[in-house]
C-alpha cells in the first residue's frame, strides 16, 4: 500500500519504471505487487514482488544526479554486496537513477532499534569492518572537506537562508582539515545513519551506496555514532568491536575529530535538499539542517573536544 510519506510518483511511478527494467517488461499490474517504503530522505524506494521473488526498486529524488554519481556507486555496490554486506544489484541505470537489488528480509534499523539492542553496534561494526577491509577499491573519492565546500558554493548561489554564522563554522572546518594528518584511506559507505542497516539476524547488511567512495574508515564509525545517538559507552563498545580489542590512539583521535565534520556535512546537505524541493509531507528539511549546524557548533566548542589537540601550536578551535 502506499505510505503518506510517498513522493508524488508513487506505486503508479514505480510500476510505470518497471516497464524500462528487462526483468519486467511486459509484467501487467496484476503479475506484480508494489509497497512503498519509506526508509529514505530523498529517493523512493518500493518492495516489489514478482514471479515468486522480491526486489527492492529505487527510484532517485529530484536533483540528486548533480552531486551522486551514479555509475561509481554502481560499481561500488557492487563491491559491497560481493562483501556480504550489501544487497545483490540485479539491474541499474546510470541515467536515471533507478535500482533494483535483491530483497533482504529483516529489521530495518532507526535510532531506536540501536538503543534497545546492546549488540548492534558490535554487529554494525562487523559489517563496516568487512566493506572496509574487502580488499577491492571503491570507483569514487569521498572528501567531505571538499563537498562542504562545494555544498556552501552552491548554497551561496541560492536565496535558501542560511545560518548568519556558518562562514565561522566553515572557517573552523578548514582550520580541521588543515591539522588533520592524511587519512588511511579504504572503500567507505559515508552515510551509515541507522535507517541504512537492515537487521537479517544472522548478520547485519547496509544499503544505500550514493555516497560511497574511498575515505577515511573512522568516517564511517563516527557518522554511525552521530547518528545513532551512541554514548561514550556505546562508542567504546563500538570500536572495540571493530578494532578486535583495544581502540588505537590516532584512530579514535580522528574518530573524535569527524563528529563535528558529520554535522557540518549534514547541515548542508539538509539545506541543499531545500533548493532542490526533495521535503515530503511531514520533512523540514530547513529545520534539520539548522539543527546539524547547532550541533556542529556545540561539539566544535566542547572543552574535551579543544583537548583533542592539546599541545599543538593554536589548540583551540573556536567557531566564534
Amino acid at each position: 500500500m502506499l505510505s503518506d510519506r510517498s513522493c508524488a510518483r508513487g506505486v503508479g511511478g514505480a510500476f510505470a519504471a518497471l516497464g524500462s527494467i528487462p526483468m519486467f517488461r511486459g509484467a501487467s499490474r496484476r503479475d506484480v505487487r508494489i509497497e512503498a517504503l519509506s526508509n529514505s530522505f530523498t529517493n523512493s524506494s518500493f518492495r516489489v514482488d514478482f514471479g515468486g521473488d522480491s526486489f527492492l526498486l529505487r527510484l532517485s529524488g529530484m536533483g540528486t544526479s548533480g552531486y551522486i554519481d551514479r555509475a561509481a556507486e554502481e560499481h561500488n555496490a557492487r563491491i559491497a554486496a560481493r562483501s556480504g554486506v550489501n544487497a545483490e544489484i540485479l539491474f541499474s541505470d546510470a541515467k536515471s537513477g533507478t535500482m533494483v537489488c535483491r530483497f533482504i528480509e529483516g529489521v530495518g534499523m532507526d535510532v531506536e532499534g540501536f538503543a534497545s539492542d546492546p549488540t548492534s553496534p558490535a554487529r554494525a561494526a562487523a559489517a563496516l569492518r568487512r566493506v572496509h577491509r574487502c580488499g577491492e577499491g571503491f570507483a569514487s573519492r569521498f572528501d567531505p572537506f571538499a563537498r562542504i565546500e562545494a555544498y556552501a558554493r552552491t548554497l551561496r548561489r541560492s536565496r535558501v537562508p542560511l545560518p548568519g554564522d556558518l562562514d565561522r563554522t566553515l572557517e573552523a572546518a578548514r582550520l580541521m582539515r588543515r591539522r588533520l594528518p592524511p587519512p588511511p584511506l579504504a572503500p567507505c559507505h559515508n552515510d551509515p545513519w541507522p535507517g541504512n542497516f537492515v537487521d537479517g539476524g544472522l548478520r547485519m547488511y547496509l544499503v544505500d551506496w550514493e555516497y560511497s567512495g574511498m575515505n577515511d574508515p573512522m568516517w564511517d564509525l563516527a557518522d554511525l555514532s552521530v547518528e545513532a545517538d551512541f554514548d561514550v559507552s556505546k562508542d567504546r563498545t563500538f570500536l572495540e568491536a571493530y578494532f578486535g580489542g583495544p581502540i588505537p590512539h590516532d584512530a579514535r583521535r580522528r574518530f573524535e575529530m569527524q563528529k563535528p565534520v558529520c554535522d557540518l556535512f549534514w547541515s548542508l546537505w539538509g539545506f541543499l535538499q531545500t533548493v532542490n524541493g526533495n521535503a515530503r509531507p511531514g520533512e523540514d528539511f530547513l529545520a534539520y539542517a539548522n539543527d546539524r549546524h547547532e550541533r556542529c557548533k556545540a561539539r566544535l566548542s566542547a572543552p574535551e573536544f579543544s583537548a583533542l589537540f592539546a599541545g599543538s601550536e593554536n589548540s583551540k578551535i573556536t567557531v566564534g
